[in-house]
């Protein structure tokens, strides 16, 4: 056997440049999950009735997708008050989660040279994917000290440079718009929330821009573009004035399904169909298509354990008004708060008492805080008696 073996093929370049995208996912079972903006407590017991009514013979069947976009659509109906159209189930994608919703996204528009458009920080997947299409990242900074969205910056850069010079006529000559403009809406982990409104006026400006908009924690604020879509008189179909809109949905944050993997991308006929020709015929597993349908049938459920998170969030606002501490909340189902101490310390002794949250370190403008995922009143209580014993404790 040679010492050494020669290098096996080389991937594309923008591969093998890559960072990927990675969490620290393991060893998290057995403690209080406040690091990645989970579910709390599990899904709905219907689910869980589902899933183990599955006949063991199905285990060996490929998934099945029938009426599962047609319960998203009943749910989207159920949950919009004023409803004066609904969608079509072709106006639904399926996907094992929404990281692969994105993920595909980039792949069906994103080619090289083209431009991504989004906030800084925002949530991390999405610069690895249009990297991987060779894509040039534009990430405009949210405004301190409230991490503001910044409009007007988004709005220009959606807009060819203006003339005047001969420099600015050339500018505006090789101006190309770009390709995707992809916002979180509320922002992860910023929690800057974007009137529903103000987004539809972004995609009506930028009519060759596909303008995305990841809505993972509007439940816990009402901040989407749906029910403006639904309530609207006019054509019959939603997205006939916004034909270059996406929206991303997903049953991880209110409804308990992170581990099971199912996302939705709800749009144009056309754009979901692009998207969904760059996915596999079975991603989704039956597992998740079952649970899908049982949690879509349990909305009450749903807005229970949202108002549950909304209860907490409060109470443990007041507890870090009244100790001082430094935090910021917004949207979501997080906050970010700022350590006395050194925050890689206080994160690793709240994993000593048993409770993970998720270091911001290195991230721009929120360097050195860390994010507080939001549970019930009593798993707030509990991270709110560790934080203090190990902050307020030893400060003077």
């Amino acid at each position: 056997m040679p010492a050494s073996l020669p290098p096996g093929p080389k991937a594309r370049p923008e591969v093998e440049s890559l960072q990927s995208y990675s969490a620290p996912l393991e060893g998290r079972r057995g403690l209080l999950r406040l690091d990645f903006n989970e579910n709390t407590v599990g899904p709905s017991p219907r689910v869980v009735e589902a899933i183990r009514a599955i006949p063991a013979d199905h285990y060996a069947i490929y998934p099945e997708y029938d009426g599962l976009r047609e319960a998203v659509v009943a749910n989207l109906s159920a949950t919009t008050p004023g409803l004066v159209r609904s969608l079509a189930p072709e106006q639904v994608g399926l996907f094992n989660g929404v990281d692969a919703a994105i993920h595909a996204l980039f792949q069906a528009y994103g080619a090289a040279g083209d431009r991504l458009l989004t906030t800084s920080p925002t949530f991390g997947y999405y610069t690895p994917c249009a990297r991987m299409q060779g894509m040039a990242i534009e990430a405009i900074p949210y405004e301190e000290p409230s991490f503001t969205f910044p409009l007007a910056a988004i709005q220009a850069a959606l807009q060819p440079p203006a003339t005047g010079a001969a420099a600015g006529d050339e500018a505006q000559a090789s101006w190309t718009p770009p390709r995707i403009l992809l916002l979180c809406n509320p922002n992860n982990p910023t929690g800057t929330r974007l009137a529903p409104k103000r987004i539809l006026e972004l995609a009506a400006l930028a009519p060759h821009t596909l303008v995305v908009v990841d809505e993972l924690y509007e439940a816990f604020t009402g901040d989407s573009v749906l029910p403006l879509l639904l309530q609207a008189s006019g054509a019959a179909d939603p997205f006939a004035a916004y034909p270059n809109l996406l929206v991303l949905r997903s049953l991880a944050k209110t409804a308990g399904l992170a581990g099971l993997r199912i996302g939705f991308a709800i749009g144009p006929a056309a754009v979901v169909d692009r998207v969904s020709r760059v996915t596999g015929p079975y991603d989704i597993n039956s597992f998740a298509v079952t649970a899908a349908h049982a949690a879509l049938a349990d909305q009450p459920y749903v807005e229970a354990y949202v108002a549950e998170v909304l209860r907490a969030r409060d109470w443990l606002v007041q507890r870090l008004r009244e100790a001082g501490v430094r935090h910021h909340v917004d949207g979501g189902n997080y906050l970010l708060l700022w350590p006395q101490g050194d925050p890689a310390e206080v994160e690793a002794e709240l994993r000593r008492a048993g409770i993970l949250v998720r270091s911001m370190a290195g991230k721009p403008l929120i360097d050195g805080s860390l994010r507080v995922s939001l549970g019930t009143l009593d798993q707030m209580e509990c991270f709110w008696a560790a934080y203090a014993a190990i902050e307020l404790s030893a400060s003077p």
